[in-house]
């Protein structure tokens, strides 16, 4: 494995948790290139001839592992677009980490553009963490486009835990899914924008077997002269049941737009969509500030609270 530098080090810790090497199976992806490696005997990691992305093979009946694919890049002006393939065997169980954290101290733009594609057995159980963090004291953006699609076959199971927080200028993220009978589709997304900052999430899930259930939450928080877009739509093509969800504080002159989208191609499709927006309520800000807090800690708590 390569040596990473202290930025390097710390951008990994924003967005998978990591403080040393993985155990389990790992690729470290680092200024486009690898930084380590390693596949064990239930996960295969295979590289991509052209070094734009990776091969994901996890075996049948796995279970209780992980695989970490973090990305960090730490150059100014470098722009990607990478592809990486998840193969989840039929029963297995497993615990899938990415995410990409860009420190940016220059005038160039830095990019990172994933599509990320998940083809789910029948029976298998994953849980996806994916965080998107930036920093850095340059001018230059950091510039985060994550495309997901999804596939998931008979009574399987996909958890999805989407987290961008801080420092990302502007974001474009798009999540397809297609789910067969008895599927159970769970996305959880925590976003915070702030300054001039732009996000958009569009999600389309197809439930196209019977019994297959989808359940789609963001809760966002828009600051100073930041813009959302959550984009949520749901079809039922098939006996099933949906339900997606926008709840988000506005702040300053930040901007947020929900659009709702549910689409009942079955007479036994039921879909519900809830979208609320609103600012912080004054009497919380005041109940905290009378244990001493000031306004501004006040305003923190609450939000720290809200996107846990």
């Amino acid at each position: 494995m390569l040596k990473l530098d202290e930025i390097q080090q710390r951008l990994l810790m924003e967005v998978a948790d990591l403080h040393k090497v993985p155990e389990g199976a790992y690729n470290i992806r680092s200024n486009s290139q690898s930084a380590g490696r390693r596949s064990t005997e239930n996960i295969e990691i295979i590289p991509r001839e052209d070094g734009q992305g990776l091969t994901v093979k996890i075996k049948p009946g796995t279970q209780n592992e992980s695989v970490h694919i973090p990305v960090v890049m730490t150059k100014s002006g470098l722009k990607e677009l990478v592809y990486n393939d998840f193969y989840i065997g039929e029963g297995s169980k497993v615990v899938i980490v990415a995410g990409c954290g860009i420190d940016n101290c220059g005038t160039q733009d830095s990019e990172h553009d994933g599509i990320h594609r998940f083809y789910v057995g029948k029976g298998a159980n994953v849980r996806y963490v994916e965080k998107h963090y930036g920093s850095g004291t340059g001018s230059g953006k950091r510039i985060l486009n994550p495309g997901t699609e999804v596939y998931m076959e008979e009574d399987s199971t996909m958890e999805m835990e989407m987290v961008q927080i801080k420092g990302v200028d502007d974001t474009n993220r798009t999540t397809t899914a297609e789910l067969a009978a008895g599927a159970k589709l769970v996305v959880r997304e925590r976003l915070m924008t702030h300054g001039s900052q732009n996000a958009i999430s569009t999600y389309v899930v197809n439930l196209n077997g019977e019994g297959a259930t989808a359940d789609v939450v963001s809760r966002s928080v828009a600051r100073d002269d930041s813009y959302q877009k959550f984009d949520a739509k749901l079809l039922g093509n098939a006996p099933c049941s949906g339900h997606t969800e926008c709840d988000s504080i506005i702040m300053d002159r930040g901007r947020i737009l929900a659009v709702p989208g549910l689409e009942a191609n079955d007479v036994d499709a039921a879909l519900v969509h809830e979208a609320a927006i609103g600012k912080i309520a004054g009497d919380q800000i005041i109940k905290l500030m009378t244990l001493g807090l000031t306004e501004q800690e006040a305003e923190e708590q609450i939000i720290n609270g809200f996107l846990k």
